[in-house]
């Protein structure tokens, strides 16, 4: 049996916050959108820890004008997942959930064609355009040390409870890692914290800094700074300092390694999208999103790189509109001041 085929305008890979932006501004421009997501809608913020809060104000990370009403000055990653449901409900957005793309080409006629996987079958979309907006959480970045595949190793942190009792290594000292290590340790975990730099991030929480900082002259917390992993075992892990070159084993019935996380630009780089091998950027115009490939956008955190805090919600939800606007100005350019039939 031939796999399904739909045509659209436009299809948006990725349903978080700036895909759904981005929807919101093709909506508004009457251009037809279907949004495919390998999970749900911001299923990213599904999967940040139970206790997680927004870095920014609720009107700061808002979209498509609808008010975001929280009950603190920063949103809960709950009410987060509440917001952006009733936004993609308020204006009928055309989310699939569960349609994983495995593949984007282009077509003779300049279309996209894209594959995607769902729980039961295949399907085929014909783009006039495609965004990527697929952001970074779901490509940890690994440390390639012996040991790193092992059970009791993870990338995500869900919530303390789980490690009551329980000696924790805690790798890195940024927002992901600091979380991580506070809740373990309220919940009754013996944690110690190894980062390769001097000290905490500097895009450490502020609020979060002195809490951290008095666990650690406390003792409470252990740290091991200028200090890498080597090595992980089932019960321990071997850390080395820069400073001493020492080689300390630390015992561990859990590793979690908030080493950070990646875009992937594999198909970016298919379709014939440049990327800087320094930065991970993929080659784009910052006024207009547009990559070098004619019909093909990105949108949010995906066009920042490596450097994962230079673009978030809040000065990344405005991408969707800047997309939409290019592709109007392309249609009006064209003959007739429409967009050819599919």
């Amino acid at each position: 049996m031939p796999a399904a085929m739909e045509e659209t305008d436009l299809l948006v890979i990725g349903a978080g916050p700036c895909g759904l932006a981005t929807a919101i501004a093709a909506r508004h421009a009457g251009m037809p959108c279907v949004l495919v997501d390998r999970g749900t809608v911001v299923s990213t913020i599904d999967r940040y820890p139970l206790a997680m809060t927004f870095f920014s104000t609720p009107e700061r990370i808002e979209i498509g004008g609808v008010p975001f009403i929280a009950s603190h000055e920063k949103p809960t990653r709950q009410e987060g997942m509440l917001y952006y449901r009733r936004v993609a409900e308020h204006y009928e957005l055309d989310v699939r959930p569960k349609e994983d793309v495995s593949d984007v080409t282009r077509e003779s006629d300049g279309r996209f064609r894209v594959e995607v996987i769902r729980p039961h079958d295949r399907k085929t979309y014909l783009a006039q355009a495609v965004v990527f907006a697929t952001g970074y959480y779901d490509n940890p970045n690994f440390m390639g040390v012996p040991g790193e595949e092992l059970p009791h190793v993870t990338h995500y942190f869900v919530e303390g409870h789980p490690y009551w009792h329980r000696r924790v290594v805690v790798i890195g000292a940024g927002n992901s890692s600091v979380d991580a290590a506070l809740e373990c340790w309220r919940a009754g975990a013996v944690v110690t914290l190894v980062h390769f730099g001097e000290g905490f991030d500097r895009t450490l929480k502020a609020w979060v800094l002195p809490d951290i900082t008095n666990r650690v002259k406390q003792g409470s917390i252990g740290v091991r700074w200028r200090s890498r992993v080597r090595a992980i075992t089932p019960t321990d892990v071997e850390v080395v300092s820069e400073e001493a070159g020492k080689v300390e084993r630390i015992a561990a019935d859990a590793v979690l390694a908030m080493t950070g996380y990646h875009a992937d630009t594999t198909m970016l780089r298919r379709l014939g999208v440049p990327v800087d091998p320094a930065t991970g950027v993929p080659a784009h115009d910052e006024v207009t999103m547009s990559t070098p490939v004619s019909g093909l956008y990105l949108a949010g955190v995906i066009a920042s790189g490596n450097d994962a805090n230079r673009l978030f919600i809040e000065n990344a939800r405005g991408h969707g509109e800047l997309i939409v606007r290019h592709l109007q100005a392309a249609r009006r350019a064209r003959p007739g001041g429409v967009t050819p039939a599919a």
